[in-house]
């Protein structure tokens, strides 16, 4: 989440009067994230949060994310939904772009995750996993290992060496070895592939919110898995490996869901392509990020960190 666009007290009250949810009481922007605008918006009958779709989402998938996640709800899983107006209407427009309001799920995202947290997060996604067997629509992932050579070329190799001297080096090897070895032959399903800790909410030691759908696509299931695994099993800036959550969000995924033995051995490679995924869209961002947007950039060598770790270290032992 971000905020890219300004809405106004003035905008938000206009698009409230088309739901009956009552009155506008605060609008606040909300920066972490990078993709979407988004502000914290309450009313004197509840809280939501307002989207609205930058240019990484195309509105043409839109109606997509919104069957998806009402797959999810009326199979119990812990989403948020899309609320509609009086017309049935959920996709709106504010300030120039495709906006959605949608549902505020209460909780908390953890900063550190204790094994606790990670083995409940690994079940959550498990079971979702399990939802969506029977989710049969399709969408490709248009930041899928067969984009990453695109998008790197989309860096500018001058910013890229002043971020680390002999970075584009390592990433063509990275996208060269990643090339010759993908398990594309895994099995397929609608996936986050972003299930990073801020996009889940906990109550207590439960999950209770999985949110920020707008990632999702038609992906190999072990590497959503192996995101996740990514992005909790480290420090945030990538330096140090926890052992104990790497082995509690594996596990947890086992008891909520099946994970054959061969998305188990294929794991160390799932989890290079996912470390170099997000080195990628966020060395992207570092370079093309408006200096006047309220975001908080993020480090991508917090992600080479994680690709050094997983491509030195015997990658199958972090996995069994």
């Amino acid at each position: 989440m971000a905020v890219y666009t300004q809405v106004s007290a003035e905008k938000a009250q206009a698009l409230l009067r088309l739901y009956d949810v009552g009155s506008l009481v605060s609008l606040k922007g909300i920066a972490e994230g990078v993709e979407n605008s988004n502000y914290l918006l309450e009313t004197t009958e509840a809280r939501f949060i307002l989207t609205l779709y930058e240019s990484r989402v195309d509105p043409d998938d839109l109606p997509y994310f919104h069957r998806l996640l009402a797959h999810l709800h009326a199979a119990n899983c812990p989403v948020p939904r899309f609320i509609e107006d009086r017309q049935g209407h959920w996709l709106q427009e504010v300030a120039g772009r495709k906006a959605c309001l949608i549902e505020f799920l209460p909780g908390i995202s953890v900063s550190e995750p204790t094994q606790v947290h990670a083995a409940a997060v690994g079940r959550a996604l498990g079971q979702m996993h399990n939802a969506l067997k029977s989710f049969t629509e399709a969408k490709a992932n248009p930041l899928g290992q067969t984009n990453w050579r695109a998008l790197f070329g989309q860096c500018d190799s001058e910013a890229t060496e002043q971020l680390q001297s002999g970075l584009s080096s390592r990433i063509a090897q990275e996208l060269d070895w990643l090339d010759a070895n993908w398990p594309a032959h895994l099995p397929a399903i609608a996936a986050h592939t972003d299930l990073f800790p801020d996009n889940v909410l906990f109550n207590g030691d439960s999950v209770g919110g999985l949110i920020d759908f707008y990632f999702a696509c038609t992906e190999l299931r072990a590497y959503d898995l192996a995101v996740t695994h990514a992005a909790w099993s480290f420090s945030n800036d990538g330096g140090s490996y926890n052992a104990e959550v790497g082995k509690a969000i594996i596990d947890g995924y086992a008891s909520g869901g099946e994970l054959l033995a061969e998305e188990r051995h294929a794991m160390p490679v799932l989890a290079r392509g996912a470390s170099l995924r997000f080195l990628l869209t966020r060395l992207y961002d570092w370079i093309n990020t408006p200096a006047d947007a309220m975001v908080t950039r993020k480090d991508p060598l917090a992600f080479l960190k994680r690709l050094d770790y997983y491509s030195s270290v015997d990658g199958q032992g972090l996995f069994l």
